[in-house]
């Protein structure tokens, strides 16, 4: 707490320094010129600082989980706010550094179990510190802190930092992202071509405020079932020496594009996708939009642990997933998507879930088909833009086809079958209040698979609504 204080503080004078450098027209002449010459004088320490921006985010998140009968309902309150500074270049070099603070404006007493499953809030509880749920108020987290350096339209950037890939990245459902430690370069020094390549070694998943090495952050969250059904204990069990990642994104034509990813967790597992990007005028206002995608993934070593009871993907296990969209887009108007997927009876697809949201073209907001094999997967949906209101609603249908909520080998977190609706409304301010963003999510599961009258299988689950009311400010 006291360092992330002091950290907030050096920015505090930081900022002093800035808003004075401004102000330098109100000052006597030869200090002005003094400060002239130190502005135009782009190889001194005081241009590195003073060329560089601050920025901003507040962020206030209202959750309320109904889960209907006598399950128990959860809400919760959340505010949080954070700043953030990069220098301007000196030699190509830059310096970036940021923190988030949390705090809980009210809830429902979130370390208080269901008295009927036993468990806890699912949803709302993530908006704070999932590893400890009595915690309101001290829930602050270094978020930036490295160097980077540019070269023409490419860079690397070293430390702690915000990355976007289709197997880590942020996740917004929550109030604060998930974060990386580790060496991050994007090359874009061909033509057509991009590369991103990573090598990470510590982790923050977002509902946290820690920073865990790559093997501890995998079992953070809820770790459900190993295949024979006994309760998967691979938390605080698993070693790796960090993940390695390399991307490809190739334009063949203008908004035709391949992606191929590659995901090494260094004794763990190894994930890689493919997947085609394509858009045809079908004519002045309407385009065609096609996706298709592929995944496989396998096991390194023993997935984890020599002891397969305390492993993440038991030894030789292998999975295969593919999908494919179809959208109907007009012109800041409109789209219509119907998305598939398929995981296949080969094996469980795993990806930790606290690093990223599910890369598939079926994924809907809050919740995911990770965990899972021998699904089928199909949703809709509708698009629409108001003009030049701000507005814009998505409402979108899916049916989720999963294995028996008793199949632990192909079911890790017992969720039987269920279709989910979900209508997303957002604006986006312009004019005195720009910056300014509000969403309005209302989602419903319903259940299609059997539940066997256990109540373990639809608590947070299925036969449950949920409503988001989430507000933005980015200054």
């Amino acid at each position: 707490m006291k360092k992330f204080h002091a950290m907030l503080l050096l920015m505090a004078l930081v900022f002093f320094g800035l808003t004075q450098t401004l102000s330098a027209q109100n000052l006597p002449y030869q200090h002005y010129t003094e400060r002239e010459q130190n502005l135009t004088d782009t190889n001194n320490l005081q241009h590195f600082f003073r060329n560089g921006s601050f920025y901003g985010h507040a962020r206030y998140y209202t959750s309320f989980t109904d889960n209907g009968d006598d399950l128990s309902d959860y809400f919760a309150n959340a505010f949080g706010m954070g700043i953030g500074y990069e220098t301007g270049k000196f030699k190509n070099l830059q310096i970036g550094i940021s923190g988030f603070f949390i705090y809980n404006l009210y809830s429902s007493n979130l370390a208080k179990p269901d008295p009927l499953t036993g468990l806890l809030s699912r949803y709302e509880l993530g908006l704070f510190d999932m590893e400890n749920p009595n915690n309101h108020k001290d829930l602050d987290r270094l978020e930036d802190l490295y160097i980077k350096y540019n070269y023409k339209k490419s860079n690397v950037k070293f430390g702690k930092q915000h990355i976007r890939t289709p197997f880590i990245n942020p996740q917004d459902g929550r109030m604060r992202p998930t974060l990386v430690d580790g060496i991050v370069i994007n090359f874009s020094e061909i033509k057509n071509t991009k590369f991103d390549i990573g090598y990470l070694y510590k982790i923050s998943p977002r509902s946290t405020i820690k920073w865990f090495d790559v093997g501890g952050s995998i079992g953070v969250y809820a770790s459900g079932l190993n295949p024979d059904g006994s309760k998967s204990n691979y938390a605080g069990n698993l070693k790796s020496n960090g993940v390695f990642y390399a991307g490809i994104t190739h334009q063949l034509k203008k908004h035709n594009d391949i992606q191929v990813w590659n995901l090494y967790v260094e004794n763990i597992f190894n994930t890689s996708l493919f997947q085609y990007n394509g858009s045809f005028n079908l004519n002045n206002k309407t385009k065609l939009n096609l996706g298709l995608q592929g995944i496989t993934q396998q096991a390194i070593n023993d997935g984890g642990n020599q002891d397969q009871s305390k492993t993440y993907m038991l030894k030789d296990n292998k999975s295969y997933t593919y999908g494919a969209r179809l959208e109907i887009a007009k012109e800041k108007t409109g789209s219509f998507q119907l998305n598939y997927n398929r995981i296949t009876e080969h094996g469980r697809y795993l990806m930790p879930r606290e690093w990223s949201r599910d890369p598939f073209f079926t994924f809907m907001p809050r919740e995911r088909n990770e965990g899972y094999a021998n699904v089928h997967a199909v949703n809709a949906v509708i698009g629409k833009s108001y003009g030049k209101s701000g507005f814009r609603s998505d409402l979108s249908y899916g049916r989720f086809y999963m294995p028996n909520v008793k199949n632990t080998e192909m079911n890790k977190y017992s969720f039987p079958s269920f279709w989910q609706f979900n209508a997303d409304i957002r604006y986006k301010a312009n004019g005195f209040f720009k910056g300014f963003d509000f969403q309005l999510l209302y989602v419903y599961k319903g259940q299609l698979g059997n539940n066997y009258k256990n109540n373990r299988y639809v608590f947070n689950k299925v036969d449950m609504s949920l409503y988001n009311f989430v507000i933005n400010y980015h200054f």
